[in-house]
This record gives structure tokens, sequence and C-alpha cells, in this order.
């Protein structure tokens, strides 16, 4: 955990006690001397030792090796600026964190350990760290967060080419990923006249303008293709990105299963590929749910009890045989989803807002649910059907635009905190 003191009050308390009870307190006004001023700010020699108490013992629970002493003040003491920098812009900026929020928040951090409040108190108590001190610390780290959020991540933006690039590169540095690719080959000679590549392209042409009606890729490669795989239906069998051949292998990294390319030109004549399937990628198979609802809105006339009832009456109708959708398009809110019925689009888990998933969820295909409360009003919902969707291309995008952003956050944290210092006046008084 961190620690920072951003308007330590304790050294101009102790030096004003250390000059009225004279020698007594002059070694505690020592060690709580002002040893920087950051801006507006001071750090003390106290925060100093503390800082390096606590970073000490975390390097030799992680077993590393320490820096010499001075090194390790140096690196601490910078950190420490760095921090109260940040705390200063938060401050100036209305970057504030409540006591109600910071408590919530605390709350939250002992139940992820498992441990009611009093429990985590007690537990915080037998390790030597005072409450009220390691409630400063959250606050303080909530709040460069939240600061960094607004002042670097939120502008962070990564586009889909970006995300193509990712997953290409990904693709071919994967060296269990295996490509199943069929190929036409539509010949031209090494000599060949303008005319011949004329015909050969136009053939070419009329292949793909039939493959996209839907005619099968085997029986073309085998009636039409020059390939030496033609009677195989043009299979080149599973192989790694590595042996594919270099004409094709930057565009089947592209392609998903049962893709078709372009016609492709090489000096040999005119190709089209296939990728039948590709092997040796994690997939992600997700449970969706395709369902309909009813939604009944509260406003200054309907009351949560007036939404309720009217749901419940519905409800009992359609169990005594009125129709749904009739029902939906009638009375739902949600004109998005009435005008069809009350039916949704296929969802997979967390597409929905949490009540209504949790009420969606227990629910078996058929099966109708009682009138339940969500931050859209009041819903009934019905489960049509279930299924086992391969969502991998959607994870696989979702996981690379969330890697590619990370990484952009962290180039440019480290930008914006280099100018954040260098615009910083600081004033060391380690020597004074």
């Amino acid at each position: 955990m961190k620690q920072f003191f951003t308007r330590p009050l304790l050294p101009l308390v102790i030096l004003i006690t250390g000059i009225l009870c004279g020698s007594v307190n002059a070694a505690i006004t020592e060690i709580n001397r002002i040893i920087a001023v950051v801006d507006e700010d001071i750090i003390t020699h106290l925060e100093l030792e503390q800082r390096l108490t606590e970073i000490t013992q975390q390097l030799s629970q992680r077993k590393q090796s320490l820096p010499s002493e001075a090194v390790l003040r140096r690196q601490v003491l910078e950190q420490l600026i760095i921090e109260h920098i940040q705390l200063t812009l938060a401050e100036r900026t209305g970057v504030r964190i409540g006591d109600d929020e910071l408590n919530q928040i605390i709350s939250t951090i002992a139940k992820q350990n498992k441990m009611s409040l009093k429990d985590f108190r007690t537990m915080l108590k037998k390790e030597g760290i005072e409450f009220a001190d390691f409630r400063e610390k959250i606050r303080n780290e909530v709040i460069i967060t939240r600061l960094r959020n607004r002042q670097v991540d939120n502008r962070v933006s990564v586009s889909p080419q970006e995300v193509d690039t990712f997953l290409e590169n990904e693709a071919a540095e994967n060296q269990k990923l295996e490509y199943s690719i069929s190929h036409i080959l539509i010949a031209t000679p090494g000599d060949a006249t303008s005319e011949q590549v004329k015909t050969a392209q136009d053939k070419a042409q009329k292949i793909l303008a039939e493959l996209s009606q839907g005619a099968d890729f085997a029986q073309q490669a085998i009636t039409h293709s020059d390939g030496q795989q033609a009677l195989t239906g043009g299979e080149l069998g599973w192989r790694k990105r590595s042996q594919v051949p270099t004409l094709f292998s930057s565009l089947v990294t592209k392609m998903q299963p049962a893709d078709i390319s372009d016609i492709i030109r090489s000096p040999s004549g005119f190709h089209i590929i296939k990728l039948n399937a590709r092997q040796g990628e994690d997939t992600h198979m997700v449970r969706q749910t395709r369902a309909r609802h009813i939604l009944i809105q509260t406003n200054e006339i309907t009351s949560d009890f007036d939404a309720r009832t009217r749901l419940q009456e519905l409800h009992t109708r359609i169990l005594a045989g009125d129709d749904f959708a009739k029902l939906a398009r009638t009375h739902s809110a949600d004109k998005g989803s009435a005008s069809e019925g009350g039916m949704l689009p296929w969802s997979s888990p967390g597409d929905m807002v949490p009540a209504f998933e949790e009420a969606m969820d227990k629910l078996s295909p058929g099966k109708i649910s009682e009138p339940f409360q969500s931050r859209f009003g009041w819903h009934i919902v019905q489960v049509l059907e279930r299924r086992d969707h391969d969502d991998t291309e959607s994870y696989s995008r979702s996981k690379a635009m969330e890697a590619l952003r990370q990484r952009k956050i962290e180039e440019e944290q480290e930008s914006w905190l280099q100018q954040l210092r260098s615009e910083a006046y600081v004033d060391y008084r380690l020597e004074k």
C-alpha cells in the first residue's frame, strides 16, 4: 500500500513543542524535518522513512535483492514527489473521494478478503497498520486512479485497423495455429499474350461469381483448376502459416473459416483460395439466450406499485393464453423491441443489465418471470431458447482491443507523468 501525507501539520506542531520543551523533543523535530518542497506541498523525513520501510518489506517478501541505501532512498523520494504532484493536481481539478464512498470501497476490500469490516480492522492492527492511515492510503490511491482516468485513460482510443494488425501479427507468431486451405489456379503461360491473360482472368471471374452464388469449391477446382491438387478438390491440407505459399500467407490470417478470397494475380496465373478451417487456437464458447420482454416504466403518474400490478395482470393473461407478442406491442415501453413483439436479440453473458440477466438466467426455455425491477423500470421476461455460440472472433477482438488500449495507456501515462514532473517546482532539502 502507498502512503501519502498531503498537508502534514505534525511537523509544525512538533517544532513548536520542541521550542517550548527543549532538547527532549529535538530528536523528534529532526526526524520530522522537511526534506522536499513540491509546489505548495511538503514531504517530511518521517514520511520518507515510513515509505522506505514499506518498500524494503515488499522487496524482501518478493526475495528481491535491495539496491544500495542511497539509491533506494533516491528512488523512494522520487516516487513520493510524483504522488504529491498528482494529489495536488487532483485537489486543484476537483477530484475527491467522500467519506461515504471511501467507507464503501474499504468494505468491498474487506469482502474481497472474505472478512467482515471488524475482522479486517483487527487484521490490519495485527500487521501494525493503523486503520486511519490505511483509509488515507486507499483514498489517495483511488484519487490518483481517477485523476489518471480523467487526464489520460479516457482519451485513449484504438481503431479497428489497429486491432486487425494486432490479430494478424499474433496469428503469425502463433506456432500452433494451422490452416486448412483449398486452391483454384487458372494458369497463364510464362510468355502469355495480353489476350491469353484476359481469357484466363475472365474464366477466373466467372468461377468466382459461381462460388459467390453457392457453387461447391471442390467441384469447381476439380473441373477448372490447373493446380496440382485439382483432383482432390484443390485441398492443400493443413499447414502452418510458415508453410502457406507466400502469395497467400498474409491473406489467410485475415480470413474466417468458409471465406473465399478475391482473385489473386501472380506470374503463374490467377488464384482463388478458400479457408476451410483453422485449428490450434483457443475457442471461446458462450451460452447465449434469446428472450422477449415487456417493460413498464415508472414516472410521476406510474408508481412502482402500479407498474408491478400492471405487469402481474399481463403475466396472468399470458398464462391464460393471451399472445405475448401482441401484449408487448400494446403495452411495452421498450419501443425498440415492442414493434418486434418484445423480441430481443441473442444475448451473451454481460450484454444485459445485471438485474435483467439475473432474472433471465433463472428461467428455462418457455418460462415467464414474475415482475422484477431493473434501472430501466419493471419487466416480465420469457426465455425462448438457448444455444452454445462460438464467440472466438468477437472475444479475440475484444481481448486485442483491451491489450492495445492498455499498452497505449501505459505509454501515455508515462509521458504525462514526465510532463507533470518537469513542470513542477521541487526544492530538495535533504542536505539542508
